[in-house]
């Protein structure tokens, strides 16, 4: 990750908490000379060092195929916005991109059976807590047979994250009024990608 020291973020529990808020990775490694990609929800064990994701993945899928020890890397987008030149108090300069992103890397350990089924389970259990005051989904309404068969179709992983790296490009490099011209802008446009950008960039002033 291209990281200016502006908008470099280590706090290990800064980069948990945004993995926590965006669980759905793009998954990244090598294959016969080639990168290929993948999408998956993750759960997030904080333990301890940089910490760990379980994931799952289809069979069919190229990156289920990987052994144990295989290098994966794991990148999670947060919010982005467009910053508009005309934000700025010096208009001399040209638009660009505020983001939050996290990436990890590491090698992956393929979960056993009870590691995928409680994979399953965590992840579901995760989400369905958002859907509050919703009665929760649990794995244990599908029935067995067809849960047995549903496990055949997926290969599940674990990724100790050897490194683990955040960019919060929030316009820390400029000036206090461009700063707030940003922000102000942001809260102006209104969408919730722009809205949330606004946010994070109030909470470096905090």
């Amino acid at each position: 990750m291209y990281r200016p020291s502006a908008f470099a973020v280590d706090d290990i529990a800064v980069l948990h908490d945004v993995i926590r808020k965006r669980v759905f990775a793009t998954l990244a490694s090598s294959i016969d000379g080639t990168v290929v990609f993948a999408y998956a929800p993750v759960v997030l064990d904080a333990g301890s060092g940089r910490g760990a994701i379980r994931f799952h993945l289809a069979i069919g899928n190229p990156l289920a195929a990987l052994k144990d020890g295989a290098r994966v890397l794991a990148s999670f987008m947060a919010s982005d916005a467009y910053i508009s030149p005309d934000w700025y108090a010096q208009p001399a300069t040209v638009p660009t991109w505020n983001y939050v992103a996290v990436e990890g890397e590491g090698m992956v350990r393929r979960l056993s059976r009870e590691e995928l089924r409680q994979q399953i389970a965590d992840v579901s259990a995760q989400e369905e807590e958002k859907l509050l005051p919703k009665p929760p989904w649990q794995v244990d309404k599908v029935m067995p047979q067809r849960l047995e068969a549903l496990l055949n179709g997926i290969v599940g992983f674990a990724l100790p994250f050897d490194s683990l790296l955040g960019k919060f490009k929030l316009s820390q490099s400029k000036s206090k009024d461009d700063f707030e011209g940003t922000i102000a802008g942001l809260e102006t446009r209104g969408d919730a990608a722009s809205l949330a950008i606004a946010k994070a960039m109030r909470g470096l002033e905090a």
